[in-house]
């Protein structure tokens, strides 16, 4: 076994659910530390089993689990394997959900409508979770549906880097410009491009009917200009690639794509290849399987930031400073 982070908590312990194995092998490397064992299997009937393989009493024990498709299965399995370590006496059961499944149910709209967003949080905190670790929440008021501490981080500063890093997108000789797709996402906008220096525009679209969208305007000058798309995440791609075929049939230079979380539903994958994007980067909060990793498709990974967050978790170090990084 590696050599263990000193700390009060007790003996660090990295456990992952099965929806993002790479990812929580990454994280375990960047600290120096490995995965701890855990089966998580079905019965015939599609009940989930879980066997905590490692000793847990009186340990720091962190859960890696995206609850990503499946969602339900997914959550049914962070669910469990929380319960299972606090019914091991874990000292402490920290839950890393990079990508938090239902996070779009976070309000009511009309009568006899769930808040489901708020439901999940319930479930973790009844199951036994202490702390929650998580990256860009679609709703960042879902911080607030816990009665235990929320940690949310983003992906903004590292996505804006790649561009920084790979096209000096922050060079005023690059002509880029960062892109909202709506007028909900301008925050989002407005720190990529500060990150990069650079101005902004915004998308006016309309929805006919539900998940078509129409382009209806542009906010912001665009034209010549190399864009950037910058979303939370990409689910069935209809309404970015509609905006990046826009841009480009209206004087854009090269259109790119910069978003979290690659949900990646239906014929999205499809619909990225057939639109005038360049490159579509997300980050590595959702496993993406072989057969979605097209070459337009790149991935940078959170395991850094959330490896030393966890580590400063452990030690009881000030993590304030990650919120930012870049």
């Amino acid at each position: 076994m590696s050599s263990q982070i000193v700390s009060n908590r007790g003996e660090m312990v990295i456990f992952s659910g099965n929806s993002n194995l790479e990812l929580a092998e990454r994280i375990a490397e960047s600290i120096g530390q490995e995965l701890g064992k855990v089966n998580v299997s079905h019965f015939k009937d599609g009940e989930i089993s879980v066997e905590i393989k490692d000793p847990v009493r009186g340990k720091d024990v962190f859960i890696v689990q995206s609850t990503s498709a499946p969602t339900n299965n997914n959550l049914m399995e962070l669910l469990i394997m929380i319960d299972a370590c606090k019914r091991a006496s874990a000292g402490y059961v920290n839950v890393v959900v990079p990508y938090y499944g239902y996070a779009r149910q976070d309000r009511k709209t009309r009568g006899r409508e769930p808040i489901t967003s708020k439901l999940v949080a319930n479930l973790m905190t009844v199951a036994g979770a202490d702390r929650v670790i998580t990256v860009d929440l679609h709703a960042g008021q879902i911080q607030g549906y816990f009665d235990i501490p929320v940690d949310h981080f983003s992906a903004v500063s590292l996505l804006a880097k790649y561009f920084r890093d790979k096209y000096d997108a922050c060079n005023p000789d690059k002509n880029f410009v960062v892109v909202s797709p709506d007028l909900g996402g301008v925050t989002r906008a407005r720190n990529f491009a500060n990150y990069l220096k650079c101005a902004i525009a915004i998308i006016e679209k309309r929805r006919p009917r539900p998940n078509v969208s129409e382009v209806m305007n542009v906010i912001g000058d665009y034209e010549g200009k190399n864009c950037i798309l910058v979303d939370d995440m990409i689910d069935t791609a209809g309404t970015i690639t509609n905006a990046a075929n826009f841009l480009a049939e209206h004087g854009a230079g090269k259109i790119y794509i910069a978003a979290t979380h690659g949900v990646l539903s239906g014929d999205a994958v499809e619909k990225i290849t057939n639109s005038k994007v360049e490159e579509v980067v997300f980050s590595d909060t959702i496993y993406i399987p072989q057969s979605k990793r097209i070459s337009k498709i790149s991935q940078i990974s959170m395991a850094p930031l959330l490896g030393e967050a966890m580590r400063r978790i452990h030690t009881n170090e000030s993590i304030s400073g990650l919120f930012e990084e870049i």
